[in-house]
């Protein structure tokens, strides 16, 4: 098993550094978030992404207390919920997501932009001022387009220190990516194995079988070695570990660019120009 300190880290626009590899809690139900979470703290993990959206902030918080290790060292996002875009709700739901997660978020992003019935830009100011009271230490954005991106840019102070989007073998967001790239904005992938789709891709077969590896194991570090940050989510102490294991190889050149014309424009997700979900 390789450890804790095997995991590179990426340096943000501001300073922060976040593991490139983290354990997210998506689709975990609240019950099985705390063994989950512990799970993965033992076997090495010390980046956490969750969200309001999911419902589990405060189990991810009892499993970085229960933990025994210093929350200094864990890094851990969440995220604004839609329903909560205005700029005094945003603040609040900021701070409240902190409370439940050890004092402070490590990055504290908006969720998705639902650009076509609310303005964004009066939420992220509400973000740049928890970013300025040290109750989110980092702050950035999931689901946004580059014309989203440039919106912010136009109007607001601060970069966001990350854009989080759904990536994959079958969904690359090389422009999207190349975009970040160009403004110092780092991206991280959701959904970084398609949720399966691509594990059986006969590409993906082909290399792992190749190094030795699984294919989600292939698939994971592609996208390390691409630079992108990373959290797979399992709820399998095994496959917890498996996806930790993935520091003790490369993948060659031609094995990346083979997984990466696999890109078929293929979303596992809601396009963000088409979402516009606020539950009730």
């Amino acid at each position: 098993m390789t450890t804790k300190q095997a995991v590179p880290t990426v340096t943000l626009n501001d300073g922060k550094t976040i593991p490139q590899l983290g354990f997210g809690v998506f689709q975990i139900e609240p019950e099985n978030t705390l063994e989950a979470t512990l799970a993965a703290l033992e076997v090495g993990y010390r980046h956490l992404d969750t969200a309001e959206m999911y419902g589990n902030e405060k189990e991810v918080g009892q499993a970085v207390e229960q933990s025994g290790i210093p929350r200094s060292e864990i890094f851990v996002t969440s995220k604004l919920n839609n329903p909560f875009h205005a700029p005094e709700d945003a603040l609040e739901q900021g701070k409240k997501s902190a409370e439940l997660l050890g004092g402070y978020t490590d990055l504290f992003l908006i969720h998705w932009p639902i650009a076509s019935v609310i303005d964004f830009v009066p939420t992220w100011k509400s973000l740049e001022e928890l970013y300025h009271q040290g109750v989110s230490r980092s702050i950035g954005t999931s689901n946004f387009h580059a014309h989203h991106l440039n919106k912010l840019r136009d109007q607001t102070t601060i970069t966001p220190a990350v854009n989080q989007i759904e990536v994959h073998p079958y969904l690359a967001q090389e422009e999207l990516r190349a975009y970040g790239r160009e403004h110092g904005i780092a991206t991280e992938a959701w959904s970084p194995i398609a949720q399966g789709l691509v594990l059986d891709d006969p590409t993906i077969v082909r290399i792992a079988g190749a190094v030795g590896k699984s294919p989600a194991q292939v698939t994971l570090r592609w996208h390390i070695q691409r630079g992108d940050i990373i959290f797979p989510k399992s709820v399998t102490r095994s496959r917890i570990e498996e996806n930790f294991d993935i520091f003790d190889f490369e993948l060659s050149g031609e094995d990346m660019t083979d997984i990466t014309t696999l890109d078929k424009g293929q979303r596992t997700g809601p396009d963000p120009d088409k979402f516009d979900y606020v539950p009730a």
